[in-house]
């Protein structure tokens, strides 16, 4: 019975999150060609964490649900700090772009503090960064050259080296699909 009320009280904290996500990305479609709803990527990115990497640390979910809202949507880090705790804030904060800098210094950065990050923020980006990669190997944006895609693929391939050693299925998935991706779009290898 005590585990019970533990356990529900704490997803009741991740659906909170998740319907938090959901409300600040209402509006918000994907670049893929159906332009699908923006909050099926967090979901995809909490799903892959839970199915495939076996990640039930609450913090670190309702994390991962929440990574793209201050990137991307007018949420405010006090915001975060009130309704979910300084903790997740931080977390989110480590996968966070600083939107000012230009895209190509975004990018950089990325690479530079990927084998910085804390565990939970490795985890957060290997799901994230699949999640990604999967979508721009299965459902680009429409403009997207078969080059830019593969300039995408070895991005993420420098991203994730920052991030080996964090957790072995999920590093097999992104492996997987970094294979597929390669194979499907003719990608040279050093790209």
């Amino acid at each position: 019975m005590v585990g019970n009320k533990i356990k529900e009280g704490r997803s009741v904290g991740f659906l909170r999150a998740l319907n938090f996500s959901a409300e600040k990305h209402r509006i918000q479609r994907r670049k893929d060609r159906n332009k699908s709803p923006y909050i099926n990527h967090p979901i995809a990115v909490v799903h892959l964490l839970a199915t495939v990497g076996e990640v039930f640390d609450d913090t670190t979910l309702a994390a991962a649900v929440l990574h793209d809202t201050i990137e991307d949507t007018e949420t405010t880090r006090e915001e975060l700090d009130i309704t979910f705790g300084i903790e997740i804030r931080r977390l989110i904060d480590e996968v966070t772009d600083d939107k000012k800098l230009v895209k190509q210094d975004r990018k950089r950065l990325q690479i530079e503090h990927a084998p910085h990050l804390s565990r939970r923020a490795k985890l957060i980006k290997l799901a994230d960064l699949s999640c990604n990669l999967a979508d721009v190997i299965d459902h680009p944006p429409v403009e997207w050259s078969s080059e830019r895609r593969c300039d995408y693929l070895a991005w993420t391939e420098k991203v994730i080296a920052g991030c080996r050693g964090t957790n072995d299925k999920l590093e097999q998935h992104y492996d997987r699909l970094i294979r597929k991706g390669r194979q499907a779009l003719r990608c040279k290898l050093g790209r």
